[in-house]
């Protein structure tokens, strides 16, 4: 059974924020002759990597919200130039909306049981992916989202 995990997305006001910051790491990776993949670096190495790698996804929480999610494909884990031991966190490059579910902040990363998960936005809430993020969030604080 696969396991999420849930993480702060420091930084992003937005989705739209987060898939043009993908856009662009993807670039200059590919501009460099680098592998062209995304991921995340944390520190904490999740015990549970096999449960997580197993259809698990990364949802990322903004301004407060569960807003989107990415697949994670693979843990890598390595030691930094300090001599850290840290991790990446391979990601789909893929970003699915979900439904928007609040959140209190948090520091680091935490384990999501599928049954907590947001749902991802299906056919009859496609129309609140094309809405304004001002929108959406005003919404989303009078909890009509």
């Amino acid at each position: 059974m696969s396991l999420n995990l849930i993480k702060l997305c420091v930084g992003c006001d937005s989705v739209e924020d987060l898939e043009e910051w993908i856009a662009f790491r993807l670039d200059e990776r590919r501009r460099a002759g680098e592998p062209v993949e995304h991921y995340h670096t944390t520190r904490m190495m999740p015990t549970r990597g096999a449960e997580v790698t197993d259809g698990g996804s990364l949802y990322w929480v903004i301004k407060g919200n569960v807003q989107c999610r990415q697949l994670i494909t693979e843990i890598r884990p390595f030691t930094d130039d300090e001599g850290i031991g840290r991790c990446h966190l391979i990601l789909d490059p893929a970003v699915v909306r979900t439904e928007w579910q609040p959140r209190r902040a948090f520091q680091g990363w935490r384990y999501l049981k599928p049954s907590d998960a947001s749902a991802d936005l299906g056919k009859g809430k496609a129309g609140s992916v094309e809405m304004p993020p001002k929108l959406r969030r005003e919404l989303a604080d009078l909890g009509l989202l």
